[in-house]
This record gives structure tokens, C-alpha cells and sequence, in this order.
């Protein structure tokens, strides 16, 4: 889809030619001068006037005692020929320190940290389960006692198999070690979170914060050529993390043998840089130019992996598989035991409750995917419900009704119609409302403020319409300002399924949903063209760009 927003863009305001204070605006030199730069002497402005003459300067009793030293204070028997004198200071001039730092923070994506509060709660394993993966990541590879050459770990497994829960509880354990130094967790379905070119700008920023000879390093380079951050994946990984790592001892800093972790390298925007990003990695793991341990965790996607299995980066990768299995199915009895125990003890219901067979009956039906059973605790536990005891009966008739439409062992079917069920829960006198923000907030331009003011609605209303998703998306208010607020999808699969009218059926927003959708929005954009007056045509164009996102 073509992105037009380039065409609506506010022009900067005119601010003019530069100008001294007011007590010069009378000599037409002095008001040519841009401020802050010492008036020359008479000699040279002799020189300035009449380039062609020769001027010879004064001794230096001539020069006054009561201002800052000047370029020619203290020389004599000078003599300038064709004189022209350049302000240096106008292409010399340096950005103060930090403001490179500042510069990279605002070309990062703060909100794929492990830690940030946009991903809060993040997805983590439960109690000890997938121990034998957490212990094989942190304590064997991290460690260097498995595989200590391969500086590159690949954990790979199909949709909703707990791929990311896994690089979570991996990043709070190595961060408990101190041997945790980056993080990256991306998602296609949440904003500023798929960003190829945001990936390495992200990491550097991060390393930054561990080590302070590397962030003085990085801010100079910025300061001096502020565009890295908008140059090539391979050229950004150099001058923003590899040029800095020579000019500074890696072991005593700290940095040697630390973890960055990237997650979802499939949901990042684009085949080819995901491609290439695996190639820079592996090419600094071969060559040695970074002293980092690199774990990187995606779907088995062909492109990435033919990347991983081409020869020049193979043999500097560590594989582990996380497969679809009912091996696991105790491990989702002991998150549902713990889940359902926390239910009964928040609303006050029996001990009894839910029975042994409703759990096992949920566990066989999760047929060893975690977003699955994920998705069925959440939707239980919401609030904007008759209650927990409700919407467990909707489970059960739910589960009871779909394995009469399914094949066997077809776990994401089974996903599929549990989505359609959240949707039918969803009242009708909002339900295409709710399918209008579902289809906004999924694009990468769109926030909480821009949808309000493109539905027209008030906080409330989105607050409200939000609610009825809360299983599968999340309102973040995290301060009073609804610039800042933020949604979070749980899952991907929630807008896959969305998008496809195979599954989705009268759900989807694509297709009829779409054309229909554009319809109001060219309808809209033409009234506020031809009623708009003053300044109000450039105050709409904030949102026409991003509404070039569905058009």
C-alpha cells in the first residue's frame, strides 16, 4: 500500500534571516552578522569593503583592554591582500554533549525492551516451566559451556508456542547475572515496535546505558554526523556499535561475553532486512568485531531459514527447536491450577471450582500451544463481564460446540474460532466501532489520540470499546496524556485472523469492511477540505497521513 503521508506535511515556519539585537539594527554591517560574532575592527572591515587594497593592522596599543581577546590581538606587521574573512563558527559549530545520546534515544523503540512498560505484564514462563530451555539458554550457551564458539543462538518454533515467553524469562535470569546487555521484542501488530531500521540504533542505545566510555564514543559520533541513525542496517552497525567497541578496552568494560536478545525477528518489517540483519550479526559472531553473545528467536519462516542454513553463517549457530507437543501438557495444567486458584481467590468462589475434568478438558484442547490457553485465562478473568463463572460456561460451551467443527489435532483452527467467539461477545451496538480501532491501532501510525480524533469519540467511548477486547488487546493509559498511551496486542494471530475472511467471515477488516471504511474516511476528508478555514487545512493535516494507511 502506498504510503502518502509525505505529501501532507507541515512547512516549517519562515523564520528569516538571522539578526543581531536591537542596538545595531541602524549599520547595515552590524545587521548582516549573525549574533553571538565579534565585531571586526576597522581594519578589517577596510579589508571587507575593498578586498583589492592592502591594509596594514595597528600595533597593539591600539587594541581595547576591556573586551574578550579577538583573532588579531597582540600581532603586528600583518599585511592582507584581497582580503575575505569566513565565520567558521557558522560551519563549525558543535551540538552540546548528550544531545547525540538524545538523538539515538529518539531513533530507538523503547517500547520492544524486556522491560518496558508498553509490554507490561510481558509474556514470561510460568513458575518452572520450560526450565530445560532456560537453563540450556542462560546457564549452558550464555556461559560459554555449550557450544562456546558459536556466539549465535537461533530458538526457533511455529505460531503460539511460547517462543517469546521464553527470550523474557531468558532476559530477567541473565539480567540477574549481570550478563544481560540488549533487548529487542518485536511485534508486527503494535507501533514502533517492527522498525528494521530502528533495530541497531535500539541496541546501541542500550549498551549506552552499561557502559560509559562506549555511550562518550557513540554521542561524539553522533554529535558530529547526527544521519547515522537514518543510514544502511550495515553502516548503523558500524558506526554504532563496532567503531566505538575499538576505541575501548570490551573486557574492562564489562561488555565482554554479554547477551542481546532479539525476539520475533519474523514480525520485523520486511524479508530482506530481517535477512540482512541475520547476516550482520553473523558476520561480527565469524569475525569476532563484537564481544557479544547474540540469542535470536523467530518463526521457521524459508527466508530465515535459508539465511541461517546458508554456509557462510551456519557453522556459527547454535539451533534449538521449541515444536508443537503434548510433552508439555503438565506444564499448562500447572499454569491453569495457578491461574484458576488466583480467579477463585479474587471473587470468593469454592475450592471445588473449576472441577478437575473442566481443566484437563481445557489442557487437551490447548494441544500444546500457550497463546491458546493464555487467551482462554484472560478472557475468563475479564472484568467487563457477568464474571468468572460466566464466561467459563461460554469456554466450555465454546469447546463443547467446536470440536464438532474441527479436524483432530488442529490447534490453530481451534484459535481461530475461539478469536471469532471473542468477537461474537462483543456488544452489537459497538462491535464496528471496536473493529474500526482494532484495524487503526494495527497500523504503525496510529495512536490512541489520532484514532479519537478520527472516530470522533471520546476518551470514555475508546476506553469502553477497548474493554470488550481486553483477552486479546490492552488499553495502556499510562499517564494523564493520551499522547502516551498506548495499545498492545497479546498476539499477532489476533489481526491474522482479522485479515483473513476465511476465518473471520463477517469479523474481518479487510474486504467489504474495508471498501466500506473508505468510503466514510473519503467522505470525511472531503468535508473537512472544503470547511475548513484559516489555519484549519494545515491543523487536519496531522491526521491525513496516517489515515493514507487504510486508504
Amino acid at each position: 500500500m502506498t504510503d502518502l503521508s509525505r505529501d501532507f506535511v507541515i512547512p516549517p515556519a519562515d523564520i528569516g534571516p538571522l539578526r543581531t539585537n536591537s542596538s545595531h539594527h541602524q549599520s547595515s554591517t552590524a545587521t548582516s552578522l549573525p549574533i553571538g560574532v565579534n565585531h571586526p575592527t576597522e581594519p578589517q572591515m577596510l579589508a571587507l569593503r575593498h578586498p583589492s587594497s592592502t591594509v596594514q593592522t595597528p600595533s597593539p596599543s591600539y587594541v581595547p583592554q576591556s573586551r574578550e581577546p579577538r583573532m588579531f590581538d597582540h600581532a603586528h606587521d600583518l599585511i592582507f591582500n584581497h582580503a575575505h574573512f569566513i565565520n567558521n563558527a557558522q560551519f563549525n559549530s558543535v551540538a552540546p554533549a548528550g544531545s547525540g545520546l538524545k538523538t539515538l534515544y529518539e531513533h530507538s523503540m523503547p517500547d520492544a525492551f524486556h522491560n518496558s512498560a508498553a509490554r507490561f505484564p510481558p509474556a514470561r514462563c510460568h513458575l518452572q516451566t520450560r526450565r530445560d530451555y532456560i537453563d540450556r539458554i542462560c546457564n549452558q550457551w550464555a556461559l560459554g559451556k555449550l557450544d562456546p564458539e558459536k556466539f549465535v543462538m537461533w530458538l526457533r518454533g511455529p505460531f503460539g508456542i511460547g517462543k517469546t515467553a521464553v527470550a523474557q524469562s531468558s532476559a530477567e535470569e541473565l539480567e540477574a547475572i549481570n550478563k544481560l546487555l540488549a533487548t529487542l521484542f518485536f511485534s508486527r501488530s503494535n507501533a514502533n515496535r517492527d522498525d528494521p531500521r530502528r533495530v541497531f540504533p535500539s541496541l546501541a542505545y542500550q549498551i549506552t546505558t552499561v557502559c560509559e566510555s562506549f555511550a562518550a564514543l557513540v554521542d561524539a559520533r553522533i554529535r558530529k554526523d547526527p544521519s547515522i541513525t537514518q543510514k544502511s542496517l550495515l553502516t548503523q552497525f558500524k558506526e554504532l556499535i563496532v567503531g566505538p567497541l575499538k576505541e575501548i578496552d570490551t573486557a574492562e568494560s564489562g561488555l565482554e561475553g554479554r547477551v542481546v536478545i532479539i525476539d520475533g525477528l519474523d514480525e520485523c518489517r520486511g524479508t530482506t532486512e530481517q535477512c540482512e540483519i541475520i547476516r550482520i550479526i553473523a558476520a561480527s559472531a565469524r569475525d569476532h568485531t563484537t564481544p557479544f553473545r547474540w540469542f535470536i528467536t523467530s518463526r521457521p519462516e524459508g527466508p530465515i531459514i535459508r539465511t541461517m542454513y546458508s554456509p557462510s553463517i551456519s557453522p556459527f549457530i547454535s539451533r534449538i527447536e521449541l515444536p508443537v507437543s503434548r510433552e508439555i501438557d503438565h506444564e499448562i495444567l500447572v499454569f491453569l491450577t495457578d491461574e484458576f486458584k488466583k480467579i477463585r481467590e479474587s471473587h470468593g468462589l469454592p475450592e471445588s471450582w473449576p472441577s478437575e475434568e473442566v481443566l484437563a478438558l481445557i489442557v487437551k484442547h490447548g494441544a500444546g500451544l500457550w497463546i491458546y490457553v493464555s487467551v482462554i485465562v484472560r478472557f475468563i478473568k475479564d472484568e467487563n463481564s457477568f464474571g468468572p463463572e460466566d464466561q467459563l460456561r461460554i469456554v466450555l460451551e465454546f469447546l463443547g460446540d467446536v470440536s464438532n467443527k474441527l479436524e483432530a489435532n488442529n490447534p490453530l483452527a481451534e484459535m481461530d474460532f475461539f478469536y471469532a467467539l471473542i468477537m461474537q461477545c462483543i456488544p452489537l451496538k459497538i462491535q464496528k466501532m471496536v473493529q474500526k480501532i482494532i484495524l487503526l491501532s494495527s497500523s504503525m501510525r496510529f495512536n490512541p489520540i489520532g484514532v479519537v480524533r478520527t472516530l470522533g469519540l471520546s476518551v470514555d467511548q475508546l476506553r469502553q470499546c477497548c474493554l470488550s477486547i481486553r483477552s486479546v488487546m490492552e488499553l495502556q493509559e499510562s499517564t494523564s496524556d493520551l499522547c502516551e498511551w498506548n495499545f498492545h496486542f497479546y498476539h499477532a494471530s489476533f489481526v491474522d485472523f482479522l485479515t483473513d475472511s476465511k476465518w473471520s467471515k463477517e469479523f474481518c477488516i479487510h474486504g467489504e469492511f474495508l471498501i466500506q471504511y473508505r468510503r466514510e474516511l473519503l467522505e470525511w476528508l472531503h468535508f473537512v477540505i472544503f470547511h475548513s478555514t484559516g489555519n484549519s487545512p494545515i491543523h487536519s493535516s496531522i491526521l491525513l497521513g496516517p489515515l493514507y494507511q487504510v486508504m
